[in-house]
């Protein structure tokens, strides 16, 4: 189990696959870099492995595509920060986040 999201919010989340037909997923959790310009959005968590992620990542560029906990878990920023949860992200359709970046 990842420590950057509780179990009590997996429940939430749509497994691998299941928002592919989906134009506009809604994106449920918001992980970042506090000493970096990265933010993941989770679309979809493989109900199996409770690992691997399908979201939308926003970096030197911004790009749907896979992701795995344990890599982001790995990572630390310039300042040696860790990768954190914003406890305050509500979750929000993929066009929304994708309006605001014009």
């Amino acid at each position: 189990m990842s420590k950057l999201i509780p179990q009590s919010l997996l429940g939430d989340i749509p497994d691998l696959y299941e928002t592919e037909e989906n134009n506009d997923p809604l994106c449920h959790i918001k992980l970042f870099t506090p000493d970096a310009n990265f933010t993941w959005y989770i679309i979809e968590l493989s109900k199996n492995d409770t690992n691997t992620c399908y979201g939308y990542v926003q970096g030197l560029e911004n790009e749907l595509g896979y992701f795995t906990l344990e890599e982001l878990e790995s990572i630390h920023g310039p300042l040696g920060l860790a990768i954190e949860r914003d406890l305050s992200f509500k979750p929000i359709l993929l066009s929304s986040l994708k309006e605001d970046e014009l």
